[in-house]
């Protein structure tokens, strides 16, 4: 729809003002309470609308406080040809990108609806305890992970996957998840396939998860497995950020260290962090 389309005309034909007659400042000001694509949607009503649509301070009320401090990480990882300067709306859809942090070991993102941070943490950035001994764990390349290899278990009796973060996440609460796995997923003459040969253990003790950050806060959660054949996220605990300027250190684990029995048949794809509230895999929550 363009600007032809928002005129009317009066009960004389005569051309009334539309849409594309308002003053850009006043559009801008209506844009500030959109979405980032409802935003983008509406640049496409006219010109008007499209120079108001790229005002620095239209995006900059979308960016999060730290935005800066996130840029210069995104743009550590990039060639030199990606870095001129950019306009706020370009910050906005470069932060929206999945950008690698240690070593692609972890990636961050901009939720571009509403302009939450999001980050994901691969298993190989994870401290999983007998990872290198191939007669229990081994690596597989997979389509259904953003870093295209989980860990998968065949057996163990000693369960313990540990992890830290230390990042300047935007000022609010986040919820730590585990993507998880039971089962081996794969293909098979082109259709997915789950085998389900080493799954076992997980119903006779529950997980625990355990996050803690650096100023004291704390969470514990235990939760039984089960539901084999789809990747489930995990929810391990909240936290709050205080200040974006200032770095969330953040210790996490997953455990499930009782002797007395296996477990096994478990793939484990990612450790994911949301602002509270967003998530759109099925979420298990876990008991205290």
């Amino acid at each position: 729809m363009g600007a032809g389309a928002s005129i009317v005309k009066d009960l004389e034909g005569e051309l009334e003002a539309g849409l594309g007659d308002l003053p850009e400042s006043c559009v801008a000001e209506v844009l500030l309470h959109l979405h980032a694509p409802e935003i983008c949607g509406a640049a496409r009503l006219s010109r008007t609308f499209r120079a108001a649509a790229s005002a620095d301070f239209v995006w900059e009320a979308k960016l999060p406080e730290n935005y800066a401090y996130l840029l210069e990480l995104a743009r550590a990882e990039r060639s030199s040809c990606e870095k001129g300067r950019l306009c706020l709306k370009e910050v906005y859809f470069w932060l929206c990108r999945p950008n690698p942090l240690d070593g692609g070991n972890k990636i961050f993102w901009l939720e571009k609806n509403r302009g939450g941070i999001c980050m994901s943490i691969s298993s190989k950035g994870l401290l999983i305890t007998g990872i290198d001994d191939r007669r229990y764990w081994n690596y597989v390349s997979t389509d259904e992970s953003r870093f295209h290899e989980v860990a998968y278990l065949q057996q163990t009796w000693w369960f313990e996957v540990d992890g830290e973060v230390d990042f300047r996440f935007p000022a609010g609460t986040y919820s730590l998840f585990f993507r998880l796995h039971l089962g081996r997923p794969a293909k098979k003459f082109g259709r997915r396939i789950c085998s389900s040969d080493h799954v076992h253990g997980w119903d006779i003790k529950p997980v625990q998860f355990q996050l803690s950050t650096l100023d004291g806060q704390n969470a514990t959660s235990h939760c039984y497995l089960d539901e084999p054949g789809r990747w489930i996220l995990y929810h391990a605990g909240d936290f709050v950020a205080e200040n974006s300027n200032v770095s969330t250190k953040l210790k996490f684990s997953m455990t499930q260290i009782d002797c007395t029995h296996t477990k096994g048949g478990i793939c484990i794809d990612s450790v994911l962090i949301y602002p509270k509230g967003f998530a759109h895999e099925k979420i298990f929550t876990c008991y205290s």
